[in-house]
This record gives C-alpha cells, structure tokens and sequence, in this order.
C-alpha cells in the first residue's frame, strides 16, 4: 500500500522515525537506506541509537524543529 506522505503526516510520527520509515519516504529501498547509514551518506541527519538507526523528521520535512 502506497502512503501519501504530507509534511502534516510525517510529524505526527514524531521527532525521529526508523530507517524502513525515511526510506519510503525517500523514496529509496530499505536496504539501500542501511548501506547509506553504515557508509554515512544518507541523505538527511541519521543518529545512532546503540545498534539501531533513527532519522530526525524535521530533516525529512526541511523544517526546523519547534
């Protein structure tokens, strides 16, 4: 199922969303996204969470934080 992502859509998800989640988003594959994270070339700000990966929203949107 394809999703309409809107700005409004993806900030009710909060300030950071998994990697599966920006990848959609992106428009790019999830195994893609993972080779992006390890190599440090995603394209917007990725932080590591122990062995896990989370994707600040505000970056996905272009918007800053409030």
């Amino acid at each position: 199922m394809k999703v309409a992502w809107t700005p409004e859509a993806l900030a009710e998800l909060g300030p950071t969303v998994d990697v599966p989640t920006a990848a959609r988003f992106l428009g790019i594959s999830r195994s893609t996204s993972y080779e992006l994270c390890r190599t440090g070339q995603f394209p917007v700000r990725v932080i590591r969470v122990g062995s896990r990966y989370r994707v600040v929203t505000s970056d996905l949107t272009g918007k800053s934080p409030t």
